[in-house]
């Protein structure tokens, strides 16, 4: 359960993050072989959330007096916020 858990958040995050709109404009751009960029794309994440997972594993003592879950949400709220008021005045 901790697996399917932990990938439905990742997964939900990263849809139609800047690592999708870079994928998909390499696609897109026809100079590169689709299995490269889902290559190239897949070792970047990896790598990427590998010195999340060292970096968060590392600072475990540090991370488990803050409210790691409240921060997150808080900041995810405010980029949400902060992506409607940019639509809006860019739509005014």
């Amino acid at each position: 359960m901790d697996l399917l858990s932990i990938f439905s958040a990742i997964f939900v995050a990263e849809l139609g993050d800047k690592t999708q709109i870079a994928a998909l404009l390499f696609s897109a751009g026809g100079r590169h072989h689709p299995m490269a960029v889902f290559v190239a794309a897949s070792l970047a994440l990896c790598l990427s959330t590998g010195i999340a997972v060292f970096v968060g594993t590392a600072a475990k003592g540090v991370l488990e007096r803050v409210p790691v879950g409240l921060i997150a949400g808080i900041c995810f709220m405010a980029l949400g916020a902060w992506m409607v008021f940019d639509h809006l005045r860019a739509s005014a």
